[in-house]
């Protein structure tokens, strides 16, 4: 009898332990999430199921690049997935399917190889402080900073981290494209 007791209290114990692990690492660190709808094909497609790391930008400000994933502005309830363009202090400028930045004198224009599709849309946006510019991969159909305005900072939840399904895509930061300066 006395096996049986110290078995259960065991896996209780076993229980909690997990239990005060996993939580706050669910809450604080890394969330799933899984895409819903068209705006950044081809780089996610519906039903993709992501990791999003909320740690990293405790730590540093997002990049030029990253893909993230935000509250919607408008819309709290609802988190969307695009990647980042703009950076604060900057100024984005969308014309003719060419996307430039300017910063102080110096403007470029983006090289974007991940676009799935284009879109007519324009855009002129001044960045302030803590204020990011954000699109889909899937401009035609990507409700992003083009029609709502700047992304503040304190909406951003994190970066896509890790992809784990479809199983043929796994990968550790999946959509990232670093530019080059």
């Amino acid at each position: 009898m006395e096996q049986k007791k110290e078995t259960w209290w065991d896996a209780l114990r076993f229980g909690i332990i997990l239990l005060a692990i996993i939580i706050p690492f669910r809450m604080f660190v890394a969330q799933p999430f899984i895409v819903h709808g068209a705006s950044m094909d081809e780089t996610f497609h519906n039903s993709d199921y992501l990791i999003v790391d909320e740690l990293s930008f405790l730590l540093r400000d997002p990049v030029r690049g990253e893909v993230v994933v935000f509250k919607n502005p408008q819309n709290e309830s609802q988190y969307f997935i695009k990647r980042i363009i703009g950076l604060p202090g900057e100024t984005v400028t969308v014309h003719n399917g060419e996307t430039s930045i300017t910063k102080g004198d110096s403007t470029v224009n983006i090289n974007q190889p991940y676009i799935g599709s284009e879109s007519s849309k324009e855009a002129y946006l001044k960045l302030g402080p803590n204020q990011f510019f954000v699109m889909g991969d899937n401009r035609s159909v990507s409700w992003d900073s083009r029609y709502w305005g700047v992304l503040t900072r304190d909406k951003i939840k994190g970066r896509a981290f890790l992809r784990l399904f479809p199983f043929t895509q796994i990968g550790y930061l999946p959509g990232y494209y670093q530019y080059k300066n």
